[in-house]
């Protein structure tokens, strides 16, 4: 069901891999919702993907970015204003990479290069983004900024490995440069603590499967979606969360706030 949220507004969607991540399906609630965006990814990622098939059926055109590199923030940026005919009102950050988890290296046994690689994936690139968009004074007053974090940034999940150090720097991104932006902009700053989410990205967390219906008997709604993700996701892009910023906003099913389930209980019972 569309209820015009975001008619008229205009936003960058970074990340959209296949028909399975977050990022896809929020581009296509925000095309229902009426909004317009530019879709970016890196050019390695976009050879691995189908973001072309997502392009044609939301009428978007596609900016290839490194989100670690300064220059193609800028060129996404003025590019995307250019396509869109003005100022960005919201953008995903749906970015996240760990060298270490690819390379099974233990997280007692991390290699440092491929730490760095991942921080300045995962969350630095974060940063660069809205210091860019901040720099560019490319967004409108009373836009939104949202990127996706795990839970991992609060408590100990031993198979996260270093994506959850590079998930508690991205939060703090977002209190810090929200503080700023907010204060001067008037643009809303936060992330997401979205549930265990059958990606590409979470999928390949060693583990996964296990964790994930876990997550599930443990949260009193269940698992969010990925599909419940973006609905959640748009909220935050429209205007009936104006006043929202520099906020962690756990869409888990309640599991943030769960001691044990009783499911969960009954599996240690004598």
């Amino acid at each position: 069901m569309s209820y015009n949220l975001l008619k008229g507004k205009r936003g960058i969607i970074f990340g959209a891999l296949d028909e399975n991540s977050i990022a896809w399906k929020t581009a296509e609630r925000v095309h229902e919702e009426g909004g317009t965006f530019v879709l970016t990814n890196a050019p390695i990622a976009m050879r691995m993907g189908q973001i072309k098939t997502l392009a044609e059926k939301t009428g978007s055109e596609i900016i290839p970015a490194d989100a670690t590199n300064i220059d193609d923030l800028n060129n996404l940026v003025e590019k995307s204003m250019e396509i869109l005919g003005g100022k960005i009102d919201f953008v995903l950050h749906s970015i996240g990479m760990s060298v270490n988890v690819r390379k099974g290296r233990h997280y007692t046994d991390e290699n440092y290069d491929f730490t760095q690689k991942g921080w300045d994936v995962s969350a630095l690139s974060f940063h660069k983004v809205c210091q860019t968009l901040y720099k560019q004074d490319a967004m409108n007053e009373w836009g939104s900024i949202v990127a996706l974090t795990y839970m991992a940034a609060q408590r100990a999940f031993p198979d996260y490995n270093d994506m959850a150090d590079n998930k508690a720097y991205l939060e703090s991104i977002a209190r810090s440069f929200g503080y700023f932006y907010g204060k001067e902009k008037k643009v809303r700053v936060n992330t997401i603590s979205q549930s265990p989410t059958p990606t590409t990205a979470g999928t390949g967390v060693k583990g996964f499967d296990g964790f994930i219906n876990y997550a599930e008997q443990m949260s009193p709604l269940g698992n969010a979606s990925a599909q419940d993700c973006a609905d959640y996701t748009i909220s935050l892009f429209s205007d009936l969360t104006r006043k929202v910023t520099m906020q962690n906003l756990f869409h888990d099913g309640g599991f943030s706030n769960t001691g044990v389930s009783q499911e969960v209980m009954e599996k240690f019972m004598p």
